[in-house]
Parts: structure tokens; C-alpha cells; sequence
């Protein structure tokens, strides 16, 4: 249901003086201490013990510690939510928001790290480093194609998994969303031609998982126009995604791209498609203009230029794509699998259970994603990566059919109740 849009007071207010101090997140202990022999459980000289133990059964530390919970949320700022090369600092609360998202809806536990990294290597040597802390890395708003290089190298070094959100989060919602476009029109993947405009992190990854849905007919837009292989491209990972798209060998802008497509994904800024460009697309087109905060042309625009379906990154438009549908519970089939790394059938058996979240009589051309806030959604993410992790043999552990599922219902349980409980006390303190 669309509302009306966040006032810059009403989101800055929303993280200065909360019930104690700012910001949006706080470390709790889990232990209660009501006297000093708690004390010195908990502390000294009990960890001392703890230590002994380990040093003479390191296999115990996960059950000693909470780093099977507990994930780094990593940015050097060089690619803040639009905003571009803006620092570390002021990406914290672009952080601290989404370690809300994680807890709230997969009860996962998150530290921001907003690091001041000399470059690529630097920053993977200092993730490298942390490595001991964390189950798991979630590398957001790392410029391109700087995050290609980032993310080869944490592949090879890391013996935890490490997702960069800006791609995989992304390209997941994006297939999903298209996967149930497809089956509101009655059309195939393998018949639709697809143009795909804006080849960076997002758009190198949604390349990747429309090609894993079926979509073979793909033409890659950017800057220099549709992407053409064995031209001399600036980039690595444009010369890639041209190896394996754009068939017929066209060249020309993204207006010539858009002429006869049946989709259009827009990963890249505003105003760039136009009414006419629209119909220039097969009947009944569908239309994402993902660009933030304004798209690459607005959804009412896309619809009275005749596209059947659209959606965009908006809350206040139908059918937000936006990747916090993807990264809960794709980070808790991650950590309940104890997967060695994130793989692109994991993002797929994820896109395919969020298209599942809006069952067949409830789609409609404004109906084809379900919401983050959803009770069933993210619980079902989780156990269809956990079960596609196993398959793959990327699990350390394997769980019960149904049991990651059941887990992620009983985090988000527990973090509720907690809620309940403080806002009783916040109330009954006025």
C-alpha cells in the first residue's frame, strides 16, 4: 500500500535521542549478572576456563561463541546508496539501518564496520584479519569495479562466506520479480528479449541470474551503449557480461536496445527511458526502473505507454524491488548451513522462494513481489538456501528438512517479544 513519502525530519529524528543515546542498534548481553558469582562466570575467572577448553578442543568454539550468529555488515564508502564516493563515515547509517533489517527479520546479529581502506587489497586484507570474529561478511556500497576485485579475492582468502548485497541482493529480487511477471502474462523465459541498462555491480550480477531463470536473449546497456563483444570495453566485467549476451551483434544506444524487447531492467539513473522508447517494446511490456530515489522513468509514465507490469525501487509505487526481500533470510539459510561460500544457485533457489511468497491467485500487475514485512517470507528464503547449499556441497552441516525454517520463526519470536516487553516499559515510564 503505498504512503506518503519520508520527510528528512522524520528520518532524521527516527535514530537522535532514542530511549538512550542514538543511533539505531546496541549490543545486549545474553547472560544475566545479578550477583558477582554470575560475575565471575561470565567473566573472570570463568573465561579462563572457557579458554582451557578450547586451546585443547577448538572445535568448541561455536558452541562457546557468537560468531554463528553474527556477521560483519563492511563498507569503505566509496559507493554510499546513490550518493557515490561520499567516505565511511556517513555510510554508518545506511549500516546501522540494514543491521536493523537482518535482526528484525532473520534475527541475525550485526556489526557495522565502516572502514577507511587504501583500495581494493587493503580492504580485503583487513576483512582477511577479521576473519576470526564472524560467521559471515556482507560487503555493501563498494564501488565497481573495484567490489569485482574485492570479492574474487575474499572468494579465494576467506574461509566464511562473504556476499556483496550490492550484486547478488539485488539480481535476486530483480529475478524473482520477473519470474512472476512471466507467469501473470502467460510468457516463457526462454522467449523474452531482455535489455538490461546500467552494467555495474547490480546489473553485472542481474545479467547472471536472467540467464539462470532462462532468459537467453539478454542485450547489456551502458554509457558507451549496448555492449558488443570483441569491442575494446574499459572494463573487465563489461567485456564479460559481452561474451554472453547481445547475439545478433547490434550496436547503437539504449534506444535501439529497447526496440522490439518484451523487458527492460533499469539498473542505472533517472530519466534515461522515455514514453516513445517504451512503445517502441513489444505489447504489453514490463517495465523495472530501479534507479533510487527517482527511476529510470516513473511506473505511471511506463503504464500509460503501454507496459502491462512495472515496478521500481520505491516504497510508495506497487511491486518495490528492493533487496531487503533477498538478504535476511538469504544470509540465514548462509550461516544455518555453515556454507563455505555464496553461490549463484543459492541467490536462485532464493529469487524462486520470494516468487513463491505470492501465490498464484494473488498476483496481479501490482501484486508481484511479496512484502519484506511479510511473517512467512523470510523463513522460507532461508530453508530453500540452506537446502540448495547442501546441494551444491557448499554445507558444512545439514539441516532437517524444514528445521532453518523453524529457526528463523523462532529468532524473529524471540526478538519480538523482546520489543513487546520495551515498549511496556517505555510506556509505563511516561
Amino acid at each position: 500500500m503505498p504512503f506518503l513519502p519520508v520527510t528528512p525530519e522524520e528520518a532524521i529524528a527516527s535514530a537522535r535521542d532514542v530511549y538512550h543515546g542514538h543511533g539505531k542498534i546496541e549490543i545486549l548481553p545474553k547472560v544475566l549478572v545479578r550477583g558477582l558469582r554470575d560475575l565471575a562466570v561470565a567473566h573472570t575467572p570463568g573465561v579462563g576456563h572457557v579458554v582451557r577448553h578450547l586451546i585443547a578442543h577448538p572445535e568448541a568454539l561455536h558452541e562457546q561463541v557468537a560468531k554463528d550468529n553474527m556477521i560483519a555488515l563492511v563498507t569503505d564508502g566509496t559507493a554510499v546508496l546513490g550518493f557515490g564516493n561520499v567516505g565511511p563515515y556517513v555510510g554508518m547509517p545506511v549500516m546501522e539501518g540494514k543491521a536493523v533489517m537482518f535482526k528484525l527479520l532473520a534475527g541475525i546479529d550485526c556489526m557495522p564496520l565502516c572502514l577507511s581502506a587504501r583500495g581494493p587489497s587493503h580492504l580485503v586484507d583487513i576483512v582477511e584479519a577479521l576473519q576470526p570474529s564472524f560467521g559471515g561478511f556482507n560487503i555493501e556500497d563498494v564501488a565497481a569495479p573495484a567490489c569485482f576485485e574485492v570479492m574474487r579475492e575474499l572468494d579465494t582468502r576467506l574461509d566464511v562466506p562473504a556476499l556483496h548485497d550490492d550484486q547478488f541482493g539485488a539480481a535476486t529480487v530483480v529475478a524473482a520479480g520477473v519470474l512472476n511477471a512471466l507467469k501473470l502474462l502467460g510468457r516463457k523465459a526462454k522467449d523474452t528479449r531482455a535489455v538490461l541498462n546500467g552494467i555495474g555491480a547490480a546489473g553485472t550480477a542481474t545479467v547472471k541470474m536472467l540467464q539462470a531463470i532462462g532468459i537467453g536473449d539478454i542485450l547489456a546497456v551502458d554509457r558507451v551503449g549496448i555492449l558488443r563483444r570483441n569491442d575494446d570495453l574499459a572494463h573487465a566485467h563489461w567485456r564479460e557480461i559481452a561474451e554472453s549476451t547481445n547475439v545478433e551483434g547490434l550496436s547503437g544506444d539504449l534506444a535501439i536496445a529497447m526496440k522490439g524487447a518484451d523487458l527492460f531492467v533499469g539498473l542505472s539513473a533517472p530519466r534515461l527511458v522515455t514514453p516513445a522508447m517504451v512503445r517502441s517494446m513489444n505489447a504489453d511490456p514490463i517495465v523495472f526502473g530501479l534507479a533510487n530515489p527517482e527511476p529510470e522513468i516513473l511506473p505511471h509514465e511506463a503504464r500509460a505507454a503501454g507496459a502491462a507490469v512495472t515496478a521500481s525501487g520505491r516504497f510508495d509505487f506497487p511491486n518495490q524491488c528492493n533487496n531487503v526481500l533477498a538478504f535476511p533470510g538469504l544470509f540465514r539459510g548462509i550461516l544455518d548451513s555453515k556454507a563455505r561460500r555464496v553461490s549463484l544457485g543459492m541467490c536462485l533457489a532464493a529469487a524462486r522462494a520470494i516468487a513463491a511468497a505470492v501465490p498464484a491467485p494473488m498476483l496481479d500487475a501490482d501484486n508481484i513481489l511479496p512484502s519484506p514485512l511479510d511473517g512467512h517470507l523470510h523463513a522460507a528464503v532461508a530453508e530453500a538456501v540452506a537446502q540448495a547449499a547442501v546441494a551444491e556441497g557448499l554445507a558444512r552441516v545439514t539441516p532437517a528438512a524444514g528445521a532453518v525454517a523453524e529457526h528463523t520463526r523462532h529468532l524473529r519470536h524471540l526478538l519480538a517479544m523482546r520489543q513487546e516487553a520495551l515498549a511496556r516499559e517505555g510506556a509505563e515510564s511516561l
